[in-house]
């Protein structure tokens, strides 16, 4: 949203300050501008654009209608004008601003887009990995935990904490498998977080680009006797205008300087707050998020509703008899439950959909990365499904191709969480957030009881 806006500003901002320096002038060739604004917002939203290419698409466009602006007593063909746009590198008319606004506005939006693009594939990870089918395993060591205590008549007697660790583990082994690409991912994000925050984020630079553009058209203004002469040698003597209109003169507001607005003058800030708030905020909650996967064991069994809690050893449930719970509890991830006690976990088959979402986030770390270093990263195009050529992929070949084997690292249609919801509701089994919910009912049935 934030950024969204931030982009609408930007373009409302420009067309004002235009309007009021150039009026009709810049209104008869507004759509040059408005075409940079609605190709970098279709960037922003992934769309096939390369934005180097974009931005001296701009420039060249610009440049022919000035230069028709400046010359009005010619006549300029089709042909004519092409030839005047290749001269846009070789003569710099409009001083250094297209260059300096190019590496700007690469690393920014490169940034900004990887960015929240990460935060996507992290909530639709989490999202598709709450609703996993637990093992018959696990369903019947949960049960045993929670519900043997009444057959042996100790109602009130509440699981062991290691002896609910070692039921949880060998429950969510294979969630836990997530952990270490889940930690990189995160520092990954952490680490495009930094660029957000930096001299090339994006409000700094969205914020003032109409200021920016304009310094370019007053270069152009200055030089531009000297920029024409080049161009009528480098592409030929154009042919006067015919009579009516060889008596123009340039417009007399086009000489005008340009006046940027007060700062109290300025659109409010984007979304009513600013970058820096935003992103300080953002990494605070990436930081906590860190060893989610294999701390969630701990999560759920240091709650006091679910279990007697870690300084109560002797009198608390350890799935036989009211006693100790002496089993040593296992480590994290798959390969570490051979010997639980509790589950009967297979390790020899990981589940296949967690290791997809695993080399979601694989994929996606390698985009954070690249997008660190300021290349530009590929994206599937929802509109045509290809991927954004960008200004330099910064992919290796044997990486970036198994983007389209997982579409988890894309924002899913609208109604894509519904079709899961129904396709796991075919599947047998409950999923873990069903799984969980029914736990705390049960912890609470046993309060009430």
């Amino acid at each position: 949203e934030f950024f969204r806006e931030l982009l609408e500003n930007a373009e409302r901002s420009l067309n004002d300050m235009f309007v009021r320096t150039y009026g009709m002038l810049y209104m008869q060739n507004s759509e040059v501008f408005q075409d940079l604004f609605t190709e970098l917002k279709r960037y922003y939203t992934g769309g096939n654009v390369n934005l180097e290419e974009m931005l001296n698409d701009f420039w060249a466009r610009l440049l022919e209608r000035m230069f028709q602006l400046i010359n009005p007593q010619y006549h300029f063909s089709e042909d004519y004008l092409e030839c005047v746009s290749k001269y846009t590198d070789q003569l710099k008319p409009f001083g250094d601003v297209p260059r300096k606004l190019k590496v700007q506005v690469t690393r920014a939006f490169i940034a900004a887009r990887t960015f929240v693009q990460g935060l996507t594939v992290g909530r639709e990870v989490a999202n598709r990995v709450s609703k996993v089918s637990p093992t018959p395993g696990c369903i019947r060591a949960l049960m045993k935990m929670l519900y043997c205590p009444y057959c042996r008549g100790l109602p009130t007697v509440k699981p062991c904490n290691n002896y609910c660790l070692n039921v949880m583990k060998g429950c969510l082994a294979n969630q836990a498998d997530l952990d270490t690409e889940w930690n990189l991912f995160i520092d990954a994000m952490l680490l495009v977080a930094e660029r957000l925050e930096g001299p090339f984020n994006i409000e700094s630079v969205m914020d003032p680009i109409d200021v920016k553009i304009s310094e370019a058209i007053m270069n152009m203004q200055e030089n531009s006797m000297q920029v024409s002469a080049k161009i009528f040698q480098g592409c030929g003597q154009p042919k006067p205008a015919p009579a009516l209109r060889s008596s123009r003169s340039v417009p007399e507001n086009f000489n005008t300087r340009f006046r940027p607005y007060n700062p109290e003058e300025r659109p409010t800030t984007a979304a009513g707050t600013s970058l820096d708030r935003l992103v300080t905020d953002i990494k605070e909650k990436l930081k906590l998020s860190k060893k989610f996967w294999s701390t969630l064991p701990y999560t759920i069994c240091k709650d006091e509703r679910v279990t007697a809690g870690p300084s109560v050893e002797e009198d608390c449930w350890n799935g036989h008899t009211k006693a100790r719970y002496l089993p040593e509890i296992m480590n994290d991830g798959l390969t570490n439950q051979i010997n639980n006690p509790e589950v009967d976990v297979d390790i020899t088959r990981p589940d296949t959909f967690i290791r997809q979402q695993i080399m979601a986030l694989r994929v996606m770390t390698n985009k954070l990365k690249n997008a660190y270093n300021g290349n530009d990263v590929n994206f599937q195009d929802t509109s045509d499904e290809t991927s954004g050529s960008g200004s330099g992929s910064g992919c290796t070949d044997d990486i970036c191709p198994t983007e389209f084997d997982f579409i988890t690292t894309e924002a899913p249609p609208v109604d894509s969480d519904r079709r899961e919801v129904e396709a796991s509701a075919t599947q047998p089994g409950w999923s873990l957030q069903t799984l969980l919910v029914i736990f705390i009912s049960l912890v609470l049935q046993r309060q009430w009881r």
